[in-house]
């Protein structure tokens, strides 16, 4: 989900919904492929215009995506509208929410082999297909900030007049990631440590674009993002300004999967999209777009900027199972120590 772009498009309210259709480029298509997402994907400078035309080429049919604010929302919304979704695909949760996700009973088996498709740590699951990953990172401004934070302890204790912006648990799975790579590294003293660090955020977004549509604009010098988030403005804007801070603790990884639902209108098309979705054409558009790390084969190596980026020593991930267990405990203890004078 990490597009890092120097200008965020209007925010949509978390409870809209676009509907984004895509159309082939031949004659009208009998067949919709109907794909649930989040904002940034189908935004102007994401990858879904690219991955639709790519497959409509593939399966005469088009692709509508219908985009909400952030991954977490894309679980809330599910939940919400149950077997009156229009969804055939899910794109975007990841895999602390695909526990949860599951115990909906709304999702179906992709029947899928994915014994090829790389992530670290590895993820197997029959009924969601990864299609990118990425490490959560405090992405700093060199121009502002000139000694970042090495460690997750240093974010916490340091200076609270060099703030940052991070995204909110409950909608967010960047702000979900962040909630639990702090409970990685601090476990029972989670709460201590949010209580510490509220003084330096400066905000709390819904999702991930706003916020890091504010630390382009210079409002704050730090913003919870990618360690991959970089390559973007080296890559596109040819500027080494952004980068991301190395931590001593290790960094906690984020793994995004897509899954057809159970209601799917087309069952077939929806299966045709998760093996697409894992093969060289989707997984080459990833990079430069959703810049995120590919979990497969590209036409082309990565651009060389991303042999720049950090490269975590060690990776956070807490089963899905003792995430759906404990989220809402755990964000009731974010709650609190965010609230706290």
């Amino acid at each position: 989900m990490s597009n890092p772009l120097h200008t965020t498009p209007k925010r949509l309210a978390i409870a809209a919904i676009a509907l984004l259709p895509f159309a082939t480029s031949g004659l009208a298509a009998e067949k919709t492929l109907t794909v649930y997402t989040y904002e940034s994907f189908i935004s102007e400078w994401g990858p879904g215009a690219k991955v639709a035309e790519a497959f409509e080429r593939t399966c005469e049919c088009k692709v509508a995506y219908v985009g909400v604010a952030d991954g977490v929302e894309l679980l809330t919304r599910l939940k919400l509208e149950g077997e009156n979704a229009k969804a055939d695909i899910v794109l975007g949760l990841d895999t602390n929410l695909v526990e949860e996700a599951k115990a909906t009973g709304y999702f179906a088996p992709h029947r899928l082999d994915t014994a090829n498709l790389k992530v670290p740590g590895g993820f197997s699951d029959d009924s969601f297909v990864p299609y990118d990953y990425g490490h959560f990172a405090v992405v700093y401004d060199t121009e502002t900030l000139k000694d970042p934070p090495k460690s997750l302890k240093e974010l916490v204790e340091g200076d609270a007049a060099q703030k940052i912006v991070v995204q909110d648990p409950r909608t967010s799975t960047p702000g979900l990631g962040l909630l639990l790579w702090v409970k990685s590294v601090y476990g029972d003293r989670a709460g201590e440590a949010w209580a510490k660090l509220k003084d330096r955020v400066l905000t709390v977004t819904p999702g991930w674009s706003e916020a890091y549509g504010l630390f382009t604009k210079g409002e704050a010098p730090m913003v919870l993002s990618y360690t991959t988030s970089p390559a973007y403005h080296m890559v596109a804007e040819n500027t080494d300004r952004y980068q991301a801070a190395a931590f001593a603790e290790g960094h906690y990884i984020q793994i995004e999967v897509a899954g057809m639902t159970k209601n799917a209108k087309e069952p077939e098309l929806a299966r045709q999209f998760l093996a697409f979705m894992t093969g060289p054409e989707f997984q080459s558009i990833i990079p430069t777009t959703n810049w995120m790390m590919p979990v497969g084969e590209t036409k082309e190596p990565l651009p060389e900027a991303f042999d720049k980026l950090v490269k975590p020593e060690k990776t956070f991930l807490i089963s899905p199972q003792d995430v759906a267990a404990h989220r809402k405990a755990w964000i009731d203890e974010w709650l609190a120590a965010m609230s706290t004078n």
